[in-house]
């Protein structure tokens, strides 16, 4: 029987982020990006969230590459904790490539891996795949899809991208997508994210003139906000504040780190000048001073966030001074961002946060731009990408309004494998996939157990119930004694630690009567009556931990 081209999706399918997917065919892999997620409200303590690659690392032999669109996290931070279990090249574009290093070297992996950078229309050998690389615009620099030549047809992937005609870098190649669909494309995946959105993506153009207005005649101290990777809008604020005789100074870890790259790279330009150390600003006139800085999502590290709360060591707050937030909040950053913006008010600055400002534009395309690349490419098959179950289904019935057979759509899941041959694409199995858990350097060692155990705590606090018991006949020579944690303040509470003394009293002396001398049944017998009796009348449950020393 002949072989079957495997489309895998181990992230990005049914959730925001953690892209990745995995095309197979005989004893060839090759990976197309490598993203993480962030953690959801009620995993308490984990830093980030990855895809799992057992399926990878099975398959070790057959992997040929990965291959990356473009540069944002999603896409590109798995990475450093994937290359710990699995070795292959790396493929991307400059700016890309450049940002997978700074994070290689955070993990001392730099050495340990093959990066090899390439440009759009470049087209690389993987195996039994031929991985073309084509110019797409986004909300960073060098982003770009694939057409990857399989023995089955061509299968197309968009990774994150809108059609800008006014670009920095150009406009979205529209014209390879055209001849890709003329020569036959067998397969498109495209990126979901912003298929509820009718119309067009606004210009990166649109923002640069709202910056421009807010910059015109202003008497104060700017700071903006923004996404440090993208490129274009740092760009837009160098020229701006040159323009208007400012000098600007930039301030947050990562935004430094990606200027450090962009300028190497280059892909600034920066006005002679214009650039200046965070610690040269308070020898300026607040009126020649341009501050861009990290935090537009209220991240609580952030050089933003820092500033509003006193505890950035050069820049504080002052009142007038005008600060403009160009970004949007991302869904379940809301919170963080609105408390931000309360403490700036707070400190007597004008903040610049209204979407109808025109400060910031999204980086994915709208209904019509996915409309467009639908009609150039004219795919076989579709299978909606880079979504919740909600832009998947919608974006399977944009495909529908275009024409195309619904028994050629195709809407998979994660770890689902979707079984493509010259006659067929169409669901089959399913490999092992989900969440791996990064805590602080512990990578997976987070689970379910752990998780329930967190959110236990967080929800309704621990007691601790400490006994010193005899070896020669079981009885109490000290204790019990109750702690507790994130429950009720004891001091406060003493006739409820007394009521529980004497109830973890009872059931030792119970046990006794029974001759039970097992620790676990004792402990479990704690456990059980201070359990019943508060949950009867304070309606808690807290976590209960008997700890029982033999003396």
């Amino acid at each position: 029987m002949a072989d079957k081209l495997k489309i895998i999706s181990l992230g990005g399918l049914n959730e925001i982020g953690k892209n990745m997917t995995v095309l197979e065919y005989g004893k060839d892999m090759i990976v197309v990006d490598c993203g993480l997620g962030f953690p959801e409200d009620d995993m308490y303590g984990v830093d980030l969230v990855i895809p799992d690659v057992t399926y990878l690392v099975k398959n070790q032999k057959k992997l040929r590459g990965f291959f990356i669109t473009h540069g944002h996290e999603d896409h590109i931070g798995a990475l450093p904790y994937v290359l710990q279990a699995v070795s292959a090249p790396v493929h991307a574009t400059p700016l890309t490539n450049g940002l997978i290093k700074l994070k290689l070297e955070e993990h001392e992996l730099v050495e340990k891996t093959q990066l090899v950078t390439h440009k759009p229309g470049d087209i690389v050998k993987a195996g039994c795949f031929s991985v073309e690389f084509i110019h797409v615009n986004h909300s960073i620099a060098d982003a770009v899809a694939f057409a990857i030549r399989t023995p089955v047809g061509t299968v197309i992937m968009t990774g994150d991208f809108k059609i800008d005609p006014t670009a920095e870098d150009g406009m979205t190649d529209l014209g390879r997508f055209g001849v890709l669909g003329k020569e036959g494309v067998y397969a498109l995946l495209m990126d979901s994210t912003n298929v509820e959105r009718q119309g067009y993506t606004p210009s990166e153009s649109i923002v640069a003139e709202s910056l421009d207005r807010h910059f015109k005649g202003c008497k104060n101290r700017i700071i903006v906000t923004t996404f440090a990777s993208n490129m274009h809008r740092i760009q837009a604020v160098l020229a701006i504040a040159h323009r208007h005789g400012r000098k600007v100074a930039v301030t947050g870890r990562s935004m430094e780190n990606i200027l450090k790259v962009a300028i190497d790279l280059g892909y600034l330009n920066i006005p002679e000048g214009t650039l200046v150390d965070i610690n040269q600003i308070k020898s300026l006139p607040k009126d020649r001073i341009v501050i861009v800085s990290t935090g537009s999502q209220g991240e609580n590290m952030s050089a933003l966030y820092r500033m509003a709360f006193s505890g950035h060591k050069q820049v504080e707050i002052q009142p007038g001074d005008k600060v403009i937030i160009s970004a949007s909040a991302i869904p379940g950053n809301e919170k963080a961002v609105s408390r931000i913006i309360n403490e700036l008010y707070r400190k007597g600055a004008e903040v610049i946060y209204d979407r109808l400002e025109g400060l910031h534009v999204s980086g994915h395309a709208c209904c019509e731009e996915l409309k467009i690349i639908h009609a150039l490419t004219k795919p076989r098959y579709f299978i909606p990408v880079h979504g919740e179950q909600r832009h998947l289904q919608k974006h399977a019935a944009l495909a529908k309004q275009m024409g195309m057979n619904p028994k050629n759509i195709l809407i998979s899941d994660l770890g689902r494998v979707i079984e493509c041959t010259g006659k067929s694409c169409k669901l089959g199995d399913t490999v092992p996939s989900g969440k791996i858990l990064v805590d602080g350097t512990g990578v997976g060692d987070v689970g379910g157990v752990v998780l329930r155990d967190r959110k236990h705590l967080a929800q309704d606090g621990m007691i601790v119930v400490c006994v010193n018991l005899s070896s020669e006949d079981g009885s109490i020579l000290s204790g019990p004694d109750i702690i507790t944690r994130g429950f009720v303040y004891a001091k406060e509470n003493e006739d409820l630690m007394d009521a529980l003394r004497m109830i973890a009293t009872r059931s030792i002396e119970t046990c006794q009567s029974r001759r039970i001398s097992d620790w676990a049944t004792i402990k479990s017998t704690i456990k059980s009556d201070i359990g019943q009796y508060l949950f009867r009348n304070a309606k808690r449950n807290p976590m209960i931990l008997p700890i029982i020393m033999e003396i």
